[in-house]
């Protein structure tokens, strides 16, 4: 895994026997269409991305050369230069798992996710294994303690929300963040995100977007089902998610609709539905 680390990721040793990527270029091959007798290419180009930066040694911060970063989504792998440099070319869209091998290094892992055409910046920093003393011997190297945080996993249930999130489409509330906050009600906790307004009459305040119309009010969908009734009351101690969506362009297309105009507000509780079985 990886650390963040002065603005730069540290490679943790990756558990498990050795992975050994295959070497080599990936190569993607777009399908052809014959047309009147020609042949027109799919242009599979501007659906990929690509992944670039540099292997640096975690302690001296020097470049590595020769070191190897491999997808092991695709097989797709490159070598560093002298700068430490690499390139990755032509990534689906979606999530992609990397490893990261230098000799005289621990190996290393980090999961990234991709977007059409995102070209994504990472400097991955590699432990060495171990110091060479005076007689050739090699001393264990003490490494100082580095905090590691990961982005909520709430497990199957919520593998739609955390999808969604990755796309950067919309404004999302994890359960962490609404505990941080101690927030009062579900409009309490909205307040800090972008593109809202309140109308309020006496103690209640119901949420309207500031694109809608006045007097539109936004779409409630709790635990993947529509519930303006409920939605706007559910109380915060048993919400482990929200999804906010204040236009019509940002709404996701299971739940657009008549009113997906006026905003869609997603709640996932801690007793909802459980997940479907294939």
């Amino acid at each position: 895994m990886f650390a963040c680390f002065a603005g730069r990721w540290r490679a943790e040793p990756s558990r498990g026997g050795d992975a050994r990527a295959r070497g080599g270029m990936g190569w993607t091959v777009a399908g052809a269409l014959v047309l009147a007798g020609g042949v027109l290419t799919a242009p599979l180009a501007a659906q990929t991305a690509t992944l670039r930066g540099r292997i640096l040694d975690a302690v001296s911060g020097a470049p590595l050369r020769g070191a190897t970063v491999a997808a092991t989504t695709t097989g797709a792998s490159a070598q560093t230069d002298s700068a430490g440099r690499y390139r990755l070319d032509g990534l689906k869209v979606g999530i992609h798992k990397f490893l990261v091998t230098a000799t005289g290094y621990n190996r290393g892992a980090v999961t990234l996710a991709f977007a059409a055409r995102e070209v994504m910046e990472r400097d991955l920093l590699l432990d060495p294994t171990g110091v060479v003393l005076a007689d050739d011997s090699v001393a264990a190297q003490t490494l100082p303690t580095v905090p590691v945080t990961a982005p909520m996993s709430a497990g199957r249930r919520f593998a739609d929300f955390e999808r969604r999130r990755l796309t950067g489409r919309g404004q999302y509330l994890t359960r962490a963040q609404l505990e941080e906050g101690r927030f009062n009600s579900l409009q309490d906790a909205m307040r800090p995100l972008r593109g809202i307004r309140y109308s309020c009459a006496g103690s209640f305040c119901a949420v309207q977007m500031a694109r809608a119309p006045m007097g539109c009010s936004p779409e409630y969908i709790v635990d993947e089902r529509e519930d303006n009734a409920f939605g706007p009351l559910v109380p915060v101690r048993d919400i482990q998610a929200v999804e906010v969506y204040t236009g019509a362009a940002d709404v996701p297309g299971e739940f657009a609709g008549a009113n997906a105009g006026c905003g869609v507000i997603v709640i996932w509780t801690a007793n909802g539905r459980a997940p479907k079985r294939e």
